[in-house]
């Protein structure tokens, strides 16, 4: 999420900078040229990666 920030901060309008959320994901709101917000989001605690675990990319051969 960091990473996507540091791409994103010069050219893009940054609503929220990456912040831990109470429920265990990562956040970052952008907004696009439209003016539609984005929410960037990736689970980092304990919790939060168990509950996505199902949704994880496979890559198929």
């Amino acid at each position: 999420m960091d990473e996507t920030h540091a791409r994103l901060a010069g050219g893009t309008d940054v609503v929220t900078s990456p912040t831990t959320m109470p429920w265990g994901n990562r956040s970052l709101i952008v907004r696009d040229p439209d003016g539609t917000l984005v929410n960037f989001f990736t689970p980092v605690t304990p919790g939060a990666v168990a509950k996505f675990a199902h949704l994880t990319r496979r890559t198929v051969s």
